[in-house]
């Protein structure tokens, strides 16, 4: 029914092997993908193969940054997961993982609910609130392994988002689709301030595309100090 044979190459490509359940669960969050966005506003991205391409292998070209993903059951949070990407695909190719989803919108945490259970997806946790709010000692601060975005968010807001739910010598890795020089160079001081050292830059262009990508990595090298993150709103209005 659907053309895989590009998918296929581009999963060659990053060296991640998926199983025929693992490709039907693929096409079947695509469905619900789809039928989904036909009444709320998901993505306008719809086309198959570039849902396949700017979304799935996107999510999955983590692999060139965090290689243990592929083997290991790290715990994983993704904030600001949206319609699911990263942690979805994630979840799909790297069923051991144990993830949690985090959106301040209940309409789409009701859809990721969804695919989940369409997908029969074990071991996922939903969080529907703001980042702000759950980075607290009683509920999930410094519990994760990993922590991913692909929000749209500048570096220093997203770090104070995020770094506070990286256990220390976890790491946090920001999905960015352009070269972001000037924003690294501003959020240095952000970084340091939430126990976090800019570890590196993985650059690249998704299989057989000019899609250019960028996976910023920050290492959790110390606890994030008890006053970050600051109140719902001041991160991105006032990054650090």
């Amino acid at each position: 029914m659907y053309n895989l044979e590009q998918f296929q190459k581009d999963l060659k490509c990053l060296d991640i092997s998926l199983n025929e359940n693992q490709i039907d669960q693929f096409m079947n969050y695509y469905e619900t993908l789809i039928e989904w966005n036909s009444f709320m506003n998901l993505t306008a991205i719809v086309e198959f193969q570039d849902v396949l391409k700017k979304h799935f292998i996107d999510s999955l070209s983590i692999v060139k940054a965090y290689e243990k993903i592929k083997t290991e059951s790290v715990k994983v949070i993704d904030i600001g997961t949206g319609a699911g990407f990263p942690g979805i695909p994630l979840k799909i190719a790297f069923p051991q993982i144990k993830l949690t989803l985090l959106d301040s919108l209940q309409k789409k945490i009701n859809f990721l609910q969804e695919v989940s259970a369409r997908l029969k997806l074990q071991n996922i946790t939903f969080i529907h609130g703001r980042a702000e709010d759950y980075a607290k000692p009683d509920k999930e601060r410094e519990k994760y392994d990993l922590c991913v975005s692909r929000a749209v968010a500048n570096l220093s807001t997203l770090s104070e988002l995020c770094l506070p739910y990286v256990k220390p010598n976890g790491k946090f890795i920001s999905y960015k689709s352009e070269k972001i020089t000037e924003e690294a160079e501003n959020a240095k001081k952000a970084i340091h301030l939430l126990g976090g050292k800019t570890e590196n830059q993985i650059e690249l262009n998704l299989p057989d595309s000019n899609i250019y990508r960028n996976l910023f990595i920050i290492s959790k090298i110390q606890p994030t100090p008890k006053k970050y993150p600051r109140k719902a709103g001041l991160p991105s209005k006032e990054p650090l």
